[in-house]
């Protein structure tokens, strides 16, 4: 239904806000006056997930973890579900990723940026005292000087809504107007799911187009070689007889190869790397001789 990501210095409240933000959401769902579909509001965090903090000592298991973390998202987003992706999401590509996977499934998403000074951060890495997951001082410092700030310019970030440490409570009718009226993007190609061909796509490319050049220069030598011309329909099973407009002249064996073989070439690509055309796409013989039809139409020189 939704997906919120929540971004900001590690240390600096973002679970703090993610409890706010799942109370207010789990409240606005129990209203009277909601009639909505029924939904549940999910957080995910390292704690969740078990990623300790001293993995981001270190860039190698750095990256395994928010694979952890993209996987745990992917799992549990749904037309019933809102997800918060309690995080650091520092990495401006990775926000991208969860953007892609949101639109994909045709979600709604926001983002919240929760703000705090780096020495409000360290201070309060410090506090969780003795036995605590803490982070590193030095990997602490580090990730904040890598932190690529959320930006209300650019679409995987939007809409974007800011939180100072100041604040005591968050957007919260913002957001729910967000993740309930905003606009729900369709996939773009680079995420949609690929139209896959059957198996024996490409024989019946080659087996109809081959039986129409042989129809075709059957119908010529009927003829005798004067040109058929006109509308002309191609006998080539007892259910299957396409009807296609030929030029008065003669065409010959090698132009309707030639022509062929263009034809099985274009095709062949969609079948074997496949095709972004939304739907199913249809490669029965009656479709495929339809399409050919029409081929041979606009390339047959009059």
């Amino acid at each position: 239904m939704a997906l919120i990501t929540i971004s900001g210095y590690p240390a600096s409240g973002k679970s703090h806000r993610a409890d706010q933000l799942k109370t207010y959401l789990e409240r606005r769902l129990q209203e009277p006056t909601y009639d909505g579909p029924k939904l549940k509001v999910t957080v995910l965090t390292d704690d969740k997930l078990n990623i300790k903090r001293h993995v981001y000592d270190d860039g190698c298991q750095e990256k395994p973890a928010r694979a952890s973390l993209f996987t745990a998202m992917q799992r549990n987003i749904g037309a019933d579900t809102i997800v918060i992706v309690d995080g650091m999401n520092y990495i401006k590509g990775f926000r991208y990723q969860l953007y892609c996977a949101a639109r994909e499934h045709r979600l709604r998403i926001c983002t919240l940026y929760v703000v705090a000074r780096p020495e409000n951060c360290k201070e309060w890495n410090l506090a969780r005292g003795e036995g605590q997951d803490l982070y590193n001082p030095a990997t602490l410092d580090n990730l904040i000087m890598r932190f690529e700030e959320p930006s209300s310019m650019v679409r995987w970030d939007s809409p974007l809504f800011t939180v100072p440490w100041t604040d005591e409570e968050i957007p919260g009718d913002e957001i729910w107007k967000a993740i309930t009226e905003g606009n729900v993007k369709p996939p773009n190609a680079g995420t949609s799911a690929v139209a896959v061909a059957p198996t024996d796509a490409l024989h019946s490319l080659e087996q109809t187009s081959a039986a129409m050049v042989s129809a075709i220069m059957s119908e010529q030598a009927v003829s005798q070689g004067m040109g058929v011309g006109g509308p002309v329909m191609l006998s080539l099973s007892p259910v299957l007889k396409p009807k296609l407009n030929l030029p008065a002249r003669n065409i010959t064996l090698s132009e309707l190869q030639r022509l062929k073989r263009q034809f099985v070439t274009i095709h062949k690509k969609a079948i074997t790397l496949g095709t972004t055309e939304k739907g199913a796409v249809d490669w029965s013989e009656d479709k495929i001789a339809e399409k050919f039809v029409l081929y041979l139409e606009e390339n047959l020189k009059p």
